[in-house]
C-alpha cells in the first residue's frame, strides 16, 4: 500500500483519490484515451514517413506502451494518512500505479523531512525545545500564539453568572480596592485575582441570579462563596468551546482530551505561567480579567455616566483599529496559505489522467521531460510542509522572547496579570502577522529549490516586499502626525440622504467671483453672488403701504381736475371762435354773395354745427354759446389727445378718464350731452381738431391778423395745458393702479449695501471698528445717521437747485412749457414787425421775376456729357484687354491666370545683355587703364 500523508485535507485527498479510481475504469475515460492514441498514431506515421530514419514511429509506440502498461494499467491501494488530526488511515483501492507511485514517493519524502526537523526541535536542550504540541504537523504554523490569542479573548458564556460577576466586581472589590483592603499594586500584578478577591467588605451587598432567574441581594463574602461554586462550570464550557475551536480536524473527545494540555504548554513555552499552573486556571484568569476590564465600561452605561461610557468605547475602539491589521494578517499564517497548498495538492492529483492523455502525444525525450515537470510539482508541494515547520519553529521561538518580555511584572517575576494582559496580548497577534507575511514567501522558496536555488536570494526578498510596503505606509503617516485612534460619534442622526444631480454644473467667474448653477436637462440658470457675510448688514427697502395708495389717488385726483379745467378752457375758446365765425360767414354770404371753395368748405362744416347746436339750445333752453362750449368740452375730452404716447398705451385709462370726467360734470351739461349723438361729437372733434392744426381756418373766421393771432395763440396755450394735463391724468392713474395692485400682493424689495463687495469698507467699519457692546452700537449709528443727512445739494450753473424728485422736475417742465418766452408765437411776431415797418413806409412786396428766355448754350450740355460718358466706359472696358494682349496674359480651364511668354527665351535674353554689360564695363576698365599710364 502506498501512504499520502495530508496536513488537514485527508477528506479533500480521499475523495479526488477515489474519483481518480472511477475514472480509470470507466468506458467512457477508455474512449477517450482510445481517440487521443489515434491522433498520436496519425502523427507519428507521418512524421516516420516523412523522416524514416528519425525513428519517431517506432519511438512513439515504445513511449505508448509503457506509459500504458507501467503508470495506468496496474492498480494499487493507497493510504490517506492524517498527520494533523487523528482520524484513521483511509484506504482506495483501483488507484493507476503511476499516481500512487509519483504522490506516495514525494509525500514520503516531504513527510520524512518534516518529521525529521520537528522531532530534532523536540529534543534541543533549554530555551529552544519546541513542546510537540506546538510543532507544524499536528497543529499548523504559530500554535502557541494562536492559544493565547484565543484564550485572551475568552469571557464568561452564561450571561446571568457574567452579570453576577460585574456586580460583585463593581458594588465589592472595586471599594475594597478604594478602601484599601485590596492593595492595588498587588491586585494588578497577580496571576490569580480571584483569589485575591475572596475577603471582601460584609457590610456591603451585591445581587445574585438563581437558576430561575430571581434575583437576590446577599453580602459580598455570601456572593463570593455562591460565584466561586459556579465558577468551575463556567471555565469548563470556555474550555470545550477552545477544544474544537482549535482543533477543528479532531473528534470531539479527542479534541477536548488534548486542549488542556495545549493551552498548559503554549503558556509555559512562552513563559506566562509557570508549571503548576493549569488549563483552568489560565482560562479563569484570563475570563477574570476581561470581566474586570468590562466592569468599569457596563456600569458607565448602568449609571448612565457619559464621559465613561465614551472612554470605554474610546478605548475599545483604539484596540480594534491597532489589532485589526495584525489579525487579519495573522489569518493568513493560519488558514489562507495551507489552505492553498491543499488546494494545489489535490490539482495536482486530479490531474493524472490527463497527464497520461497528454503522454499518449509524446515521444522520447519529450515524454520524459513531461513526466520530470509533473514530478516536480509534486515535490514543489511536498517541500512546503518542512518549510513550515522550520517557520514555525523559529517564529516560536522568536514569539517565546516577545511574549516572555510582555509578561514580565517585575523583578524578573513572569505572570498574566492586569498589567500584563494587554501587551501579551499585542505581542501574540503582532507576531503572528509577521509569521503571516513570511509565509508568503514558503512557495517561492520551494520553487527556487527544485530550479537548484538559483533564485533564492530573490525570492527572500520578495516574500519581504509586503511587509515592507506595510511598515513604510504606517511609518509614514505616523511620521506626518496622522495618528488615529478611538475616534468615537455619537447620537449622529441623517433623516435624508445627500444627493447631487449629474446634470447640474457650477462655474464660478474669475472676474467677479459670482457662481453660475446650470440644469443641463431644463437650461434654466441662478446666480449665486460674491457678497460679504458677517453681522453688519445696511438695509435699503422699499415697500408699497396704505398711505402711499392714498397720496396716490389724491394726486391722480388732482390731476383729473386739473385735465377738466384745461378741457373746459380750451372748450370755451372754440366756442368763441365758433360764434365769430358764424357771424363773420353769414356777413360775409350777405355782402358778396359768393365765396371761394375753402371758405365754402368752413362754411358747410359751420352750418353743420350751427344747426346741431340750434337743435339742441331749443330742446335744452340754452343759448347756442353754451351748447357749443358743452360740446367742444365733451368732445375735446373723449377724443382729444390719441396721439399721447402715455393714452395709447391702455384703453382702460382712457375708460377711466371719461367716465371720471362723467361724474363730474352738471346737470345742464349731462342734458346737452344727452341730446348729442356720437356723429355729432365727431364732428365736433374734427372742427376743434382742424382749428388746432389749422392756422388758416382762423384767419379766415377773424376780422383781421391781429385777432386770428391772438386766437391761435390762445387755442395753441390751451390746447397744450390740456395735453399735458390729460398725459399727468392718465399716468397718475396708471401709478395708483400699480401701487394698489403692489400694497395687494405684499411686494417689497430690499437690497443690502453692506454685502455689496463694493462696499467693503464700510462693511468693516461697521463689523470691526464698532462692536461689542449696546453703546458702540449706538454710537455707531447716530455717527452714520450724521454722515448720511447733510447731503450735498448740486445746483445748476445759474444757481438753481435741481429737483430731488420726479414730481419738482414735472412741475418745473409744466411751467417753462408754458412760458411765453420758450414758446413764441412766430406767427403774431412776424404779423408785428410787418405793421411797424408799414407804418415807416410803402408796403414791400417781393419782386417778381420776369419770365426770361432759355439759354440755347444749355441746350448741347446733356449730349456732350452722355458721348463724353461713351467715350470713358469704351476705354475702361477695353483698357483690360490691351493689357492682357501686351503682357501675353491667358486664363487657363480651372480658373487660373498663365503668361504666354517663355522663362528660357528670356533667360536667353537676359544672359546676352549681361554679356554685352560685362564687355563695356570690362571695355572701360581697360580705358581707363590706358589713360592712366
Amino acid at each position: 500500500m502506498w501512504e499520502i500523508f495530508a496536513y488537514q485535507n485527508s477528506d479533500g485527498l480521499f475523495g479526488i483519490f477515489n474519483a481518480i479510481a472511477a475514472i480509470r475504469g470507466s468506458d467512457t475515460y477508455l474512449s477517450a484515451m482510445a481517440g487521443v492514441a489515434f491522433c498520436g498514431f496519425i502523427a507519428a506515421l507521418l512524421a516516420y514517413a516523412f523522416a524514416p530514419q528519425k525513428l519517431q514511429g517506432w519511438q512513439w509506440l515504445a513511449t505508448v506502451v509503457l506509459v500504458y502498461s507501467v503508470l495506468f494499467v496496474p492498480r494499487v491501494t493507497v493510504g490517506i494518512v492524517d498527520k494533523t488530526g487523528g482520524a484513521p488511515v483511509k484506504i482506495i483501492d483501483n488507484v493507476p500505479f503511476g499516481l500512487a507511485m509519483f504522490g506516495g514517493i514525494t509525500s514520503t519524502v516531504g513527510t520524512t523531512i518534516t518529521e525529521l526537523f520537528e522531532t530534532a526541535f523536540q529534543v534541543i536542550p533549554g530555551n529552544a525545545n519546541l513542546p510537540s504540541e506546538l510543532t507544524y504537523q499536528k497543529n499548523g504554523l504559530l500554535f502557541g500564539n494562536r492559544l493565547i490569542r484565543e484564550t485572551g479573548s475568552v469571557v464568561f458564556q452564561d450571561p446571568n453568572f457574567r452579570t453576577d460577576l460585574i456586580n460583585f466586581i463593581h458594588n465589592c472589590t472595586m471599594f475594597d480596592l478604594i478602601d484599601g483592603t485590596i492593595d492595588p499594586t498587588t491586585f494588578s500584578r497577580s496571576d490569580d485575582v480571584w483569589s485575591l478577591m475572596g475577603n471582601p467588605n460584609p457590610a456591603r451587598f451585591t445581587t445574585l441570579t438563581s437558576v430561575g432567574g430571581s434575583v437576590s441581594t446577599d453580602t459580598c463574602p455570601n456572593a463570593y462563596n455562591a460565584l466561586s461554586a459556579r465558577i468551575p462550570a463556567q471555565v469548563s464550557l470556555i474550555q470545550g468551546k477552545l477544544a474544537f475551536q482549535l482543533n477543528p480536524t479532531l473528534p470531539a473527545a479527542a479534541a477536548s482530551s488534548v486542549i488542556a494540555n495545549q493551552i498548559q504548554q503554549a503558556y509555559i513555552r512562552n513563559h506566562i505561567a509557570n508549571a503548576a499552573a493549569s488549563a483552568a486556571d489560565i482560562i479563569r484568569q484570563n475570563a477574570m480579567l476581561n470581566a474586570i476590564n468590562d466592569t468599569g465600561k457596563i456600569i458607565g452605561q448602568k449609571i448612565n455616566d457619559p464621559a465613561s461610557i465614551i472612554l470605554a468605547v474610546g478605548q475599545a475602539q483604539a484596540v480594534a483599529q491597532t489589532n485589526a491589521a495584525w489579525i487579519n494578517n495573522g489569518k493568513i499564517a493560519e488558514q489562507a496559505l495551507p489552505v492553498v497548498r491543499n488546494v494545489v495538492e489535490a490539482l495536482a492529483y486530479a490531474l493524472f489522467p490527463l497527464v497520461v492523455l497528454l503522454l499518449f502525444l509524446t515521444s522520447g525525450r519529450e515524454t520524459m521531460m513531461a513526466l520530470k515537470n509533473y514530478l516536480g510539482v509534486l515535490i514543489w508541494i511536498q517541500l512546503w510542509p518542512p518549510l513550515y515547520a522550520i517557520l514555525n519553529y523559529m517564529a516560536s521561538i522568536y514569539a517565546a522572547s516577545e511574549l516572555s518580555a510582555a509578561a514580565d511584572i517585575g523583578s524578573g517575576a513572569k505572570a498574566l496579570s492586569l498589567l500584563t494582559a494587554s501587551p501579551i496580548f499585542a505581542n501574540a497577534i503582532s507576531s503572528q502577522a509577521v509569521v503571516g507575511y513570511l509565509t508568503i514567501s514558503i512557495p517561492v522558496i520551494a520553487w527556487a529549490a527544485i530550479k537548484r536555488m538559483e533564485n533564492l536570494g530573490n525570492a527572500l526578498v520578495g516574500g519581504l516586499s509586503g511587509l515592507q510596503s506595510t511598515t513604510s505606509s504606517t511609518s509614514g503617516s505616523a511620521a506626518n502626525g496622522n495618528v488615529n485612534m478611538g475616534n468615537v460619534s455619537m447620537d449622529q442622526m441623517q433623516l435624508a440622504p445627500n444627493r447631487t444631480s449629474a446634470f447640474m454644473s457650477s462655474a464660478q467667474s474669475d472676474i467677479t467671483g459670482n457662481t453660475l448653477s446650470t440644469n443641463a436637462l431644463t437650461g434654466v440658470s441662478a446666480i449665486n453672488m460674491l457678497r460679504n457675510q458677517g453681522f453688519a448688514s445696511r438695509t435699503v427697502s422699499v415697500k408699497v403701504g396704505e398711505q402711499e395708495v392714498a397720496e396716490a389717488n389724491k394726486s391722480a385726483d388732482a390731476a383729473r381736475s386739473e385735465a377738466i379745467a384745461a378741457n373746459t378752457e380750451r372748450s370755451t375758446i372754440l366756442a368763441d371762435i365758433f360764434s365769430k365765425g358764424t357771424t363773420k360767414l353769414g356777413s360775409h354770404r350777405s355782402s358778396s354773395g359768393s365765396s371761394r371753395s375753402s371758405y365754402e368748405e368752413i362754411g358747410n362744416s359751420l352750418d353743420h354745427l350751427n344747426q346741431i347746436t340750434n337743435q339742441v339750445a331749443s330742446k335744452t333752453g340754452l343759448t347756442q354759446q353754451q351748447v357749443a362750449q358743452i360740446a367742444f368740452g365733451a368732445a375735446g375730452h373723449f377724443g382729444f389727445g390719441t396721439n399721447s404716447p402715455i393714452l395709447n398705451a391702455g384703453a382702460e385709462v382712457r375708460a377711466s378718464a371719461g367716465k371720471n370726467y362723467s361724474a363730474g360734470i352738471s346737470a345742464e351739461e349731462q342734458k346737452v350731452l344727452s341730446y348729442l349723438t356720437q356723429d355729432q361729437m365727431a364732428e365736433f372733434k374734427k372742427f376743434g381738431d382742424r382749428l388746432s392744426r389749422d392756422t388758416s381756418v382762423l384767419n379766415a373766421l377773424s376780422r383781421d391778423n391781429s385777432e386770428a393771432s391772438e386766437l391761435s395763440s390762445r387755442l395753441a396755450t390751451t390746447t397744450n395745458r390740456a395735453q399735458r394735463t390729460e398725459a399727468k391724468y392718465a399716468e397718475r392713474v396708471a401709478f395708483a393702479e400699480r401701487l394698489s395692485s403692489a400694497r395687494e400682493k405684499g411686494e417689497t424689495i430690499s437690497i443690502d449695501i453692506a454685502a455689496d463687495p463694493h462696499n467693503i469698507e464700510m462693511f468693516r467699519r461697521y463689523a470691526e471698528q464698532y462692536g461689542g457692546t449696546s453703546a458702540s452700537a449706538h454710537a455707531l449709528l447716530d455717527s452714520e445717521l450724521a454722515r448720511q443727512a447733510p447731503r450735498p445739494n448740486r445746483v445748476f450753473s445759474d444757481g438753481t437747485a435741481v429737483p430731488v424728485s420726479f414730481g419738482d422736475a414735472s412741475k418745473q417742465h409744466d411751467s417753462y412749457s408754458a412760458a411765453p418766452n420758450l414758446k413764441p408765437n412766430i406767427d403774431t411776431i412776424n404779423m408785428k414787425n410787418r405793421s411797424a415797418v408799414k407804418a415807416h413806409g410803402p408796403a414791400i412786396s417781393a419782386p417778381e421775376q420776369a419770365a426770361s428766355a432759355p439759354n440755347p448754350e444749355l441746350k448741347t450740355v446733356r449730349k456732350d456729357i452722355q458721348e463724353g460718358g461713351k467715350v470713358l466706359t469704351d476705354k475702361t472696358s477695353s483698357a483690360p484687354k490691351e493689357f492682357d494682349k501686351e503682357t501675353e496674359i491667358t486664363k487657363t480651364e480651372n480658373g487660373t491666370l498663365a503668361t504666354r511668354k517663355s522663362l528660357l527665351l528670356n533667360a536667353a535674353s537676359q544672359g546676352g545683355r549681361d554679356a554685352s554689360n560685362t564687355f563695356e564695363n570690362a571695355k572701360e576698365i581697360v580705358q581707363k587703364v590706358l589713360q592712366d599710364k
